[in-house]
């Protein structure tokens, strides 16, 4: 036993050896490349970057400064007052980078080393807390040029800490720094290949990228939602979210201290229905509760799941269907959660206000199917707990059988009767609520038959989607429409 925790423990060693070593390697490589050079603006979690980087050697080639400002005053001072009084936060970030390059252009001489390229390097975190209540986050960014006299190109990114010490955080944080920096002068060409590299020597359990965004004329052609969408696709991000000007977003912020409405689709296209759903659930929403629209997040949420189902993801359609929700004015999140309980664990994390679904009848008879908590060592019951813990409210859209039969929650089989009793329950407790005032004549309109009017020309579909979508259809010939 002895010999098998003392073999264990070297291989430990031979893997932080390696890592340690691997990591000196891409510093090493920038410390003698004579025409990198910038500077480090570290706060929150050490200066665990630039440490990476005094170790290797030949740092004197590379760093222009290395700073901490520690001190809300002393960090004031150099990067101003935020507005709302916080420090962890994109604003400050950039102000952080603004500051720094500034100083590059002022103090160093170009004429000295014409074929120098700049680079300023920042990160505003904060580890876990004391309690390890909150494992904490940070902003990490880079502001380089790739050429010498170069306009500047910007890489910012937005991490959630997932381990439960200090220190494990702290060199979290440097071996990524270490990674963006190379990246951002060897792998700039290739964005997706930056950001996969950005894990180097690092697990997806020690951190989340929820966020980043290429800037700069070296990325314009880089559509910021296809890297978001490669983040979840590779696991290394749960949810990203699109603003309804089409740019991406921190959920944190979206879904902070808010209401949430939640409707799940593959909106391919958005139709009337979609439409009539949000319109309806969001009314008796903010009724029920007496809540105030301004303090409420609706979000229209696409599954990774649901892109899969054309047998792989396909950038060009996903990006259609979050053009049309983002000009509709929605605000649109692509997620990893295939289960409806991780989404609204997931909302919960951020915020501990009313949380509701919008579903339509055949949405909710999967909820009480036991087959999709088989993964769960409490199986159904688990999978339930989970989802109505928080009092969720489920707001839920009849459905027109083949019988032409209106079903609603009132009416609707379960695969398994037995669970008539626990489903009454949740009924009885006023989750899982009827929409009314719903638009019977619309009950017949489905995406995929909006399709398939398309794809045989009949312009009767025009009339099933909203009139914008149509718009937009016709003119940017989306979904194959000719």
């Amino acid at each position: 036993m002895n010999n098998f925790f003392a073999e264990d423990l070297t291989l430990q060693g031979d893997r932080v050896t390696e890592q340690k070593q691997a990591l000196s390697d891409k510093t090493l490589k920038i410390n003698l490349n004579k025409n990198i050079y910038g500077s480090f603006a570290e706060i929150g979690a050490g200066q665990e970057t630039a440490r990476h980087f005094f170790r290797a050697g030949a740092a004197s080639r590379t760093i222009a400064k290395a700073m901490s400002a520690y001190d809300k005053q002393f960090s004031d001072a150099i990067y101003t007052v935020e507005p709302d009084g916080r420090y962890v936060t994109e604003n400050r970030l950039h102000k952080m980078l603004n500051h720094e390059v500034r100083l590059l252009e002022e103090r160093l001489d170009e004429a000295d080393n014409p074929n120098r390229i700049y680079f300023s390097y920042a990160n505003t975190v904060a580890t876990i807390d004391f309690a390890k209540k909150f494992k904490g986050h940070g902003w990490v960014g880079i502001r380089f040029q790739n050429e010498p006299k170069g306009a500047f190109n910007e890489i910012i990114l937005h991490i959630q800490f997932k381990e439960n010490d200090v220190l494990l955080q702290q060199r979290t944080l440097g071996t990524l720094g270490v990674n963006l920096i190379y990246g951002a002068f060897y792998q700039y060409h290739d964005p997706k290949k930056l950001i996969y590299h950005l894990y180097d020597h690092l697990d997806k359990d020690q951190l989340e990228i929820d966020t980043i965004n290429f800037s700069g004329p070296a990325f314009k052609e880089v559509d910021n939602r296809l890297m978001s969408l490669f983040l979840v696709k590779n696991g290394m991000a749960d949810a990203v979210m699109f603003a309804p000007n089409g740019k991406n977003i921190l959920p944190a912020n979206t879904l902070f201290r808010k209401n949430v409405l939640l409707l799940r689709g593959s909106f391919r296209p958005v139709t009337v229905v979609n439409i009539n759903m949000y319109q309806k659930s969001l009314n008796q929403f903010l009724a029920k509760n007496n809540l105030l629209l301004e303090n409420t997040a609706v979000i229209f949420e696409i599954t990774l799941n649901n892109l899969l189902a054309l047998g792989g993801v396909d950038e060009q359609d996903f990006l259609d269907r979050a053009d049309l929700l983002c000009a509709m004015g929605h605000t649109v999140m692509i997620s990893n959660f295939k289960e409806y309980f991780k989404a609204v664990d997931y909302i919960w994390n951020y915020s501990q206000e009313k949380i509701a679904l919008t579903i339509g009848i055949p949405s909710l008879i999967e909820i009480f199917d036991a087959k999709h908590y088989a993964n769960l060592s409490g199986g159904l019951f688990e999978g339930l707990g989970r989802l109505f813990k928080h009092g969720l409210e489920i707001y839920v859209y009849p459905f027109l059988n083949e019988e032409e039969q209106i079903i609603t929650s009132e009416n609707m089989d379960l695969h398994d009767d037995a669970l008539k009793p626990i489903y009454n329950y949740f009924k009885d407790q006023k989750q899982i609520i009827d929409i009314h005032n719903f638009e019977e004549k619309n009950l017949k309109i489905f995406s995929h038959k909006v399709l398939q009017k398309m794809k045989e020309n009949d312009e009767t579909w025009k009339a099933d989607v909203p009139q914008i979508v149509a718009e937009m259809i016709e003119e940017r010939k989306l979904f194959d429409h000719i």
